[in-house]
């Protein structure tokens, strides 16, 4: 990322709005804009906020070239005065964002931007496909996780991924939410993750025999030992020669200490069942069943229900491109302009007649509220900017739809944390992003925070993410303010 300008990596129209706002508006109007996402990916009870670090790197590099402004130029369609005036751009706002690896909702801004509105204007194309991108394929990532019950997975999908570009950072999300490595050695060196891998077929094909393949390779990677066993037959020659050569190991006093079998194809309840009975009367009950070959978290629950033995999973297509929710439909809207005599912000709301797309106007926050014994989320409250909560006293939450439904939490009975952070200020970065394997550590924590409930697979429990009164009672008068008979 940062060694590529993304600067016109941008809708079309995001450029010929801010051409508008430099000769129609006041181009240091100072707005706010919300990224959020409507309804939670693939059917799942939660999402996971994914991608941060590199829309940091974007914001960081934000400018524009002289190739640029050439290549600007001959579309005919931007004035001399406007282009050099993007020879000095740069962003100058502020922004809030929600950490990666934080689990969220629908509805809640991910991201806050505060900016001169040709600054927030310009960012959105760019920030959205980064967020959205990310975040999808972190929460698939975690379904398969979740699915697979405390084995080990293994992001194998660079092959399948739509681009360079999308294997890289997808492989970055998957180990956010909980893979143990990536086949992918360019996302290896640039985030410092495991890499993790076997051999193929051709491996295997390449030798005379069968046999001869697992030698050699056994004895190029003693330590790291996993051998694929369905090139030709996988009960009569793979897994009897992967035995063979686990034997002579052993007898040549070579330690056993990652090592085991991997199966691409056939009917792997039954051949990972009938290959531990193998693996386990010839004294290797210690060894890694993994398997491959088109995994999601559908077939690995379904396998795990049928008694196969598996214990380790590849997962390539289905997780990379998140094959059954392919978007994550993330959005950025207008949430507010800065009086210039008073200095507040004016909530500003996008009506429409479906519900789901009304706007929550206002300058906002988050707070996630806790069980305080149970550690455990209660609901999101979306808030304005100014509220204080105490929680020694009571809390009233309401449904923002049905507001008839209502739930009040007792004093002490509750934790409240705000969600979003400071990443700019005044255009300066103050928010140091973390290695990846430590956003995976606290994205661990986060979902230990969930009830079980809502993080099935299959009609998880929503959890309600709820307006302050003094938000909802904004918002409905915006909504009243724009009746027309």
């Amino acid at each position: 990322m940062s060694q590529r300008n993304l600067t016109l990596l941008t809708d079309l129209y995001e450029l010929t709005m801010m051409q508008g706002y430099f000769y129609a508006k006041d181009a240091n109007e100072t707005v706010i804009f919300d990224a959020f996402y409507r309804a939670n990916p693939n059917g799942n009870g939660f999402a996971i906020a994914a991608g941060l670090e590199q829309v940091i790197e974007y914001i960081e590099n934000l400018h524009f070239d002289k190739e640029d402004i050439e290549y600007l130029r001959s579309t005919g369609i931007f004035r001399e005065e406007f282009l050099e005036y993007l020879l000095t751009f740069k962003f100058t706002g502020d922004i809030y964002a929600i950490p990666e690896g934080t689990v969220v909702f629908p509805r809640e801004p991910l991201v806050k931007v505060i900016a001169p509105i040709m600054q927030a204007q310009l960012i959105e194309t760019a920030l959205l496909n980064i967020i959205n991108h990310q975040s999808l394929i972190a929460t698939k990532t975690a379904r398969i996780v979740h699915a697979a019950r405390g084995d080990g997975v293994m992001e194998f999908g660079l092959r399948r991924a739509q681009g360079p570009d999308a294997g890289i950072y997808g492989a970055r999300a998957a180990m956010i939410a909980g893979c143990i490595g990536t086949s992918n050695v360019l996302c290896g060196q640039m985030f410092d993750v495991p890499v993790k891998g076997t051999h193929a077929h051709s491996w295997i094909m390449s030798f005379p025999d069968e046999l001869t393949a697992f030698r050699t390779y056994a004895k190029l990677y003693p330590s790291a030992c996993i051998l694929l066993v369905d090139t030709y037959d996988t009960l009569k020659s793979g897994i009897p020669h992967a035995i063979q050569v686990f034997t002579e190991m052993r007898e040549a006093g070579i330690p056993l200490t990652f090592y085991g079998i991997r199966m691409d194809s056939g009917d792997l309840a039954y051949l990972s069942k009938e290959a531990k009975k193998m693996l386990d009367a010839a004294g290797f009950g210690d060894a890694v069943i993994s398997a491959s070959n088109d995994l999601d978290e559908t077939l690995i629950t379904s396998l795990k229900n049928q008694g196969a033995t598996i214990n380790s999973w590849g997962v390539g297509t289905n997780l990379i491109t998140s094959k059954d929710c392919p978007s994550f439909g993330g959005v950025y809207k207008l949430a507010a302009i800065k009086d210039k005599t008073t200095g507040k912000f004016l909530p500003k709301i996008k009506v429409s007649e479906n519900a789901e797309k009304i706007t929550n106007p206002g300058n906002k926050t988050i707070y996630r509220i806790y069980g305080r014994e149970s550690h455990k989320v209660i609901a999101d409250l979306i808030c304005l900017v100014g509220e204080t909560y105490n929680e020694s006293n009571s809390l009233l939450l309401f449904d923002p739809i049905a507001t008839w439904k209502k739930t009040l939490l007792a004093p002490g009975t509750y934790t409240m944390r705000e969600l979003l952070i400071p990443i700019f200020k005044n255009g300066s970065c103050v928010y140091h992003s973390p290695r990846v394997m430590d956003i995976q550590q606290y994205c661990k924590k986060e979902l230990d925070t969930l009830w079980d409930e809502t993080k099935r697979l299959v009609n998880p429990h929503e959890v309600h993410v709820d307006l302050s009164n003094e938000l909802w009672h904004m918002r409905t008068q915006l909504l009243d303010s724009y009746h027309f008979d």
